[in-house]
């Protein structure tokens, strides 16, 4: 059972389309706060994310992340401020972890799904599912993108750039915001059965 199963009944369509448009709406809006975390700034996306998917279980929050995918790719702005708009997205920097979102979402949903509700359980979990999300995100710039031949300064030629412009400077805070994840989701599993003790 999910959280919003226990605490909104059994999912019906109309309650699972909401579900997905609240869902992608939180993961648009968390795109757009930035937080300075040293030399660089992270933005709140991979939380909402996460929570999404330990909230919603892997089916729904996956659906939730192709929805919000492809309300981006039509032009809404979905994504990050750094992030191109609209299908320029798909072919940018960063499309190797917009595509990654999907896997991201279904896997912290699946663990949830198995009953773990401890804060070192889904810890663990959102700390797995967020380095998950760098393989499609490095493999982007330093496979895909140079084998499709896209000529850009981003294209990663070698590992040190790779590491250091797509994974280094963005480890700390994806730790951290995959804690904070799992201390969302654990406190409030813990409310709610304090509530209906």
């Amino acid at each position: 059972m999910t959280l919003t199963q226990a605490t909104l009944g059994q999912n019906t369509l109309l309650k699972q389309a909401l579900l997905v448009l609240a869902g992608s709406a939180i993961i648009a809006i968390a795109a757009k706060v930035s937080v300075p975390l040293g030399a660089t700034s992270m933005t709140l996306q991979t939380l909402a994310i996460l929570v999404v998917g330990l909230t919603f279980g892997s089916r729904l929050g996956a659906i939730t992340l192709v929805a919000y995918l492809a309300q981006g790719a039509a032009g809404l702005p979905m994504f990050t401020l750094t992030t191109a708009p609209g299908l320029a997205a798909f072919v940018g920097p960063s499309a190797g972890f917009l595509l990654g979102f999907v896997a991201m979402a279904w896997f912290a949903g699946f663990v949830a799904e198995r009953g773990v509700k401890s804060v070192l359980g889904l810890s663990a979990a959102t700390l797995v599912a967020s380095a998950l999300l760098y393989v499609p995100g490095l493999a982007w710039p330093a496979l895909v993108a140079g084998g499709l031949g896209i000529e850009a300064g981003w294209v990663a030629p070698t590992m040190e750039n790779l590491l250091g412009w797509f994974m280094l400077p963005f480890l700390a805070g994806d730790a951290l915001k995959a804690v904070i994840a799992a201390l969302i989701v654990s406190g409030a599993w813990a409310a709610l059965g304090k509530k209906s003790a």
